[in-house]
């Protein structure tokens, strides 16, 4: 058996030790002993020769059985005394013939069960051994499968490349700029992104320059491609799962979207003899909306074309569009104001898709990938926190989604100036649950308390603010098919941006 090898193996490495020393075991005795020899196992003399002598008593069935003889072996004398059998052991000449019965008896009386036993120096050696050849076995055994586990993530694109290449060859990317490659998501037959052949050569000619972001997924580096700037989302190993998903999305639907992140490039690497995770992406210096909203306060046109932006971006995730360059129904199921970046002309994008959804009408397929992390616990709608969301029907991620909109229509609101007077930045509920809530204190406050984020007074004086708010509102109805759409939404916000234009005319 696995027990017997894994006790025996240590033994044999100890022996073949000493004999590769030049000693055995009997080196470690002190010679050959005459000993007196009375027994069932004595020959016909009354004598016996060997490394230690030893008196035995056996108790049983009611008989006393005494012996004497000699040991070949020293480990023979460490049995354990107990209630029915003792050894006394001695090392002179005929030692063993002053051992009286009572003394023996003795030994039983006085020695129960389980007694521990004063080791010799060959026991000792043997148990510290057995236990560090069983640890190094086990530490080769853990390289070797990491090992293998390593390979494995990087041939992992090598399977993408055989699925997704079309033939194209890594010279083809020579001359591109980012907005050639970016654009080739929008004409490539498939409506895919890029094929994984020259995305993988586009990593691999990026340098980082600096890390711009840190989080719980990992770090956003800036990077540099022929000269031009890109974001290099680098992700953790253990959110390996949101990385794949995000990559997958890109590669197989047509996102191509000026409210949405434009994807470049997604690669598995191994650096510093780690596996590295990377999805390259468009750069945008001005951070995230939340980012962004914390440094800066906005005017009214810029905080409403904000909202406007994100609201595009959220109907094209919506929208299911048919046809060869189509794209399935997505919900992004992580919306907030960190997955949210600013562009230079201070337009919102849509990013971070490793949690979205995907459904498409024809076979009404649900996609929800393969990642058992949930959203951020601050965005979460009731429906979410009070486990009640019906996981089967794609429309109840679209509503959740609306309701996380809602929140952040909330944080644009605050930095929104109205009259000269605007609200530093705070996240969604910073005055009803602790910094990093629990699950169980989102649910309490939205669930059971049915609170939502306070709104000031002073965005019922504002004609803009207060139609946002009644927006927002709309948003956040307990009842999630209540909720507006995410088109209904958008063409609310072109009515309120309207109506913002003619009160500046008149």
């Amino acid at each position: 058996s696995a027990a017997f090898y894994i006790l025996v193996f240590p033994l044999i490495i100890f022996k073949s030790l000493l004999c590769a020393l030049g000693l055995n075991l009997m080196s470690f005795t002190e010679g050959h002993l005459m000993c007196l020899c009375e027994g069932s196992k004595c020959p016909q003399t009354p004598e016996c020769r060997g490394t230690r002598c030893f008196s035995s008593i056996k108790v049983s069935g009611g008989e006393v059985l005494l012996e004497h003889g000699c040991f070949k072996e020293r480990l023979q004398c460490f049995t354990a005394p107990s209630f029915h059998q003792a050894v006394h052991c001695c090392s002179k000449h005929m030692c063993n013939g002053n051992t009286t019965r009572s003394f023996l008896m003795s030994l039983l009386i006085s020695a129960p069960e389980g007694e521990p036993v004063r080791y010799r120096v060959e026991t000792l050696a043997l148990f510290v051994l057995a236990p560090v050849v069983v640890l190094v076995l086990l530490s080769v055994v853990s390289v070797l499968a990491c090992r293998r586990l390593h390979r494995g993530r990087l041939q992992r694109l090598q399977e993408f490349d055989t699925e997704q290449g079309d033939g194209l060859i890594t010279s083809n990317v020579g001359d591109s700029t980012l907005a050639d490659l970016l654009d080739h998501s929008c004409t490539s037959g498939s409506g895919s992104g890029l094929p994984f052949l020259v995305q993988r050569t586009v990593a691999r000619q990026i340098s980082l320059v600096e890390c711009v972001g840190k989080g719980r997924y990992g770090e956003v580096w800036r990077g540099q491609w022929q000269g031009e700037n890109v974001a290099v989302k680098i992700f953790s190993s253990r959110d390996e799962k949101s990385w794949f998903r995000e990559t997958e999305i890109y590669n197989t639907v047509l996102l191509r979207h000026e409210n949405i992140l434009g994807f470049m490039a997604s690669d598995m690497t191994s650096r510093n003899s780690s596996t590295q995770l990377w999805l390259i992406t468009q750069y945008h210096e001005n951070g995230s909306l939340y980012d962004y909203l914390q440094r800066v306060a906005v005017e009214t046109s810029e905080g409403l074309a904000m909202a406007a932006s994100i609201a595009n971006g959220l109907v094209h995730l919506h929208t299911e569009i048919f046809g060869t360059e189509g794209k399935p129904a997505i919900a992004h199921r992580d919306l907030k104001s960190k997955n949210i970046l600013v562009t230079k002309e201070l337009r919102c994008c849509i990013a971070d898709l490793g949690l979205a959804v995907t459904h498409t009408q024809a076979d009404n397929l649900l996609d929800v990938g393969n990642n058992p992390k949930v959203g951020t616990k601050r965005y979460m709608a009731p429906e979410v926190l009070d486990e009640t969301i019906q996981t089967d029907c794609f429309d109840a991620y679209k509503r959740v989604d609306i309701w996380a909109f809602g929140l952040v229509l909330w944080e644009i609101a605050r930095r929104t100036y109205s009259n000269g007077i605007v609200e530093e930045y705070r996240p969604p509920f910073y005055d009803q649950v602790p910094n990093d809530p629990s699950f169980e204190d989102m649910r309490k406050v939205v669930c059971v308390e049915q609170q939502r984020p306070f709104i000031p007074n002073r965005w019922f004086s504002d004609p803009t603010l207060s139609a946002l708010v009644k927006l927002m509102k709309e948003c956040w109805y307990q009842n999630p098919s209540a909720r507006l759409t995410a088109l209904r939404i958008k063409k609310t916000l072109d009515k309120i941006h309207s109506s913002l234009e003619k009160g500046k005319e008149s």
